[in-house]
């Protein structure tokens, strides 16, 4: 059973930046693909960006590709999210998960994290 435990949400102006992070426990992190998802009020949970188990490969969303970059730290277990340029619409829960294919969809994640809530202020 793998754990995620999101951490780095706040409050930022729009315009600002900031690092959310994901640290792993309890499986083998290099052997999933890792992604991260959000969720703004009444609304759907939606695909950020992920990244494949080496980290050769990454994916985005077109709203925050150029403006967001995922990383991955296997030695330690961890993922981040880099967020440059912030807007309003990017206020949400962030959640980090974990899945094992090649899926971007919210139905195939195997391990989700309890969210860190992410606010931009105008």
């Amino acid at each position: 059973q793998v754990q995620l435990v999101e951490s780095g949400g706040g409050l930022v102006q729009a315009g600002g930046s900031l690092r959310l992070s994901c640290a792993a426990s309890g499986g083998t992190f290099s052997s999933y693909c890792m992604h991260w998802f959000r969720q703004a009020p009444g609304k759907e949970r939606e695909f950020v960006a992920a990244v494949t188990w080496s980290g050769g490969r990454t994916y985005y969303a077109d709203s925050v590709k150029g403006r967001f970059t995922i990383s991955r730290d296997n030695a330690k277990n961890t993922v981040y999210l880099q967020m440059n340029s912030l807007k309003p619409e990017d206020t949400a829960v962030y959640y980090c998960a974990a899945d094992r294919s090649s899926s971007l969809s919210v139905q195939s994640m195997d391990y989700w994290g309890k969210g860190t809530l992410v606010t931009v202020s105008s």
